[in-house]
């Protein structure tokens, strides 16, 4: 629980104010992810209309929906994938808050170091295999087990760019305070 602030979760706008090549892809960054968290916050309501229609369809006509659901979850892992970047530049995701206020201040700068280094690699890997999922599904035409049967290259792909994305936001902010700006 957060009561305030914390020194981790800087106001981004000041970040990214530096000049240099990490602060112009830093600030390119935070304009692609804004435009992808808008077509994210479309995609989830077109998966909620779709299962919607999807649950009214069968309930009031007994239509057959085959398509419906793997639809929305094609829809919904666009949306959580491709929206990582953005979520990790906020400084979003997951963190251990309780040792913030007991570090001094370059404690809690070479812990949040150390925790987007094991993050980044972490990452790197899983944008590795899902690189190569994605390749594979597309090279063996490989498609969903249902009647419509879409490319699974579709899911797979949406996965490796939305990871691609979060470890180029990941080592911009690894490398940012080395290049004269602030630590997002």
């Amino acid at each position: 629980m957060s009561h305030g602030p914390l020194p981790d979760r800087d106001d981004h706008a000041t970040a990214a104010a530096g000049a240099g090549p990490a602060a112009a892809i830093d600030r390119g960054l935070a304009i692609l992810n804004s435009i992808i968290v808008v077509l994210a916050a479309i995609a989830l309501v077109a998966a909620c209309a779709i299962l919607s229609y999807s649950v009214l369809s069968r309930a009031l006509f007994k239509a057959a929906n085959y398509w419906q659901d793997e639809a929305a979850v094609f829809l919904l892992v666009g949306a959580t994938f491709m929206t990582a970047a953005y979520v990790q530049q906020n400084r979003g995701h997951i963190g251990i808050e309780a040792f913030v206020g007991l570090l001094s201040p370059f404690a809690n700068r070479v812990r949040l170091w150390l925790v987007d280094v094991a993050t980044l690699l972490f990452c790197a890997f899983f944008t590795w295999k899902s690189w190569t999922l994605a390749h594979e599904a597309y090279v063996d035409g490989q498609v969903s087990n249902s009647m419509w049967s879409p490319p699974l290259a579709i899911p797979y792909s949406l996965m490796a760019l939305g990871m691609s994305l979060l470890c180029v936001q990941i080592l911009v902010q690894l490398v940012l305070p080395f290049a004269g700006g602030r630590r997002p």
